[in-house]
């Protein structure tokens, strides 16, 4: 799998260093005996020799420390909202060959609770966010009707896979302050309103809190959605709507839980896959999918969680 725009940015960044090699040593005129003077280098290749030391900074930031992306829709929601600029921490799971993204340096490991950008595994081209549920070797068991998780560490090598659960802690279900207002296409439009107000053409979100282990969390639930587990991923040798996760790869879910296609469509995330974990939200626009003119949300800037 190869990262095009890491390579683009590889490629810019190295013709632009021989060019500032070539001018900064003076390797032309050096050659002539002369000093340097400016015509015969060319002023063009100044100017793209200065570009270097920034695309330089760029690329070794964004290939190994931070990579800025934005919330695109609302399938993390609350945790992040659409319009939300987060940063991600490159160095988390591993330092990657930024355009083969074979691992080079481990460096950690991703943990249950981790909410991660990962490159989707039907198009590696798009890159994804979502909660890390299930680790290798893990059993996911989903309830579609109670909308409960049950993960059950190392349920694969567990004999029957019966093992003992991890303890998860829910809330109760309470109303939540977005209301979804839904449309014949896949884009539909999730508004904060104050409890007791409504909003025309809207049903409001139910939310709890779920606790994995030391991790708590918000989910958002749509109260009237029927069951998808028929459209869930089948798992050769497993029943609907129960996963053991392979070995190498992980199982992610959407804080949304109505509002997100995930692993329990699509099934696992491979290591090689994964980006980096989202550790900060840095700007905020309040705005909706594929608006671009809203205000800035100064209260949502700070650490994800």
């Amino acid at each position: 799998m190869v990262n095009m725009f890491a390579l683009f940015l590889g490629i810019t960044t190295l013709a632009t260093g021989v060019i500032w090699c070539v001018d900064r040593f003076n390797i032309f005129n050096s050659k002539k005996g002369s000093s340097k003077a400016s015509g015969q280098i060319g002023w063009w290749l100044e100017t793209v020799a200065s570009f270097f030391p920034v695309l330089s900074i760029v690329f070794i930031v964004r290939s190994f420390l931070y990579e800025p992306f934005q919330i695109p829709s609302g399938s993390m929601m609350p945790t992040l909202l659409i319009g939300d600029f987060i940063l991600v921490d490159k160095f988390s799971y591993g330092i990657k060959n930024p355009i083969t993204q074979t691992k080079l340096i481990s460096t950690g490991y991703p943990q249950r609770g981790d909410v991660a950008v990962f490159k989707y595994p039907k198009d590696p081209s798009l890159d994804y966010i979502k909660r890390i549920i299930g680790l290798p070797g893990d059993k996911i068991v989903y309830n579609p009707y109670n909308k409960m998780l049950t993960v059950t560490p190392n349920g694969a090598t567990v004999q029957g896979g019966a093992g003992v659960a991890l303890p998860i802690i829910y809330t109760h279900i309470e109303p939540s302050s977005f209301i979804q207002i839904f449309s014949s296409s896949d884009k539909n439009s999730f508004y904060k309103v104050t409890q007791g107000e409504n909003k025309q053409g809207g049903l409001r979100l139910d939310i709890r809190r779920e606790t994995i282990g030391n991790v708590t969390h918000e989910i958002l639930l749509v109260d009237k959605a029927q069951s998808q587990a028929s459209a869930y991923y089948q798992q050769p040798g497993q029943q609907q709507a129960s996963w053991i996760v392979p070995q190498g790869q992980y199982f992610m879910m959407g804080d949304n839980r109505d509002n997100s296609y995930d692993s329990r469509y699509w099934g696992f995330v491979s290591e090689r896959n994964l980006v980096g974990k989202a550790v900060a939200i840095w700007m905020s626009l309040d705005k909706q999918e594929d608006q671009w003119l809203a205000r800035i949300r100064l209260g949502r800037i700070g650490a994800i969680h």
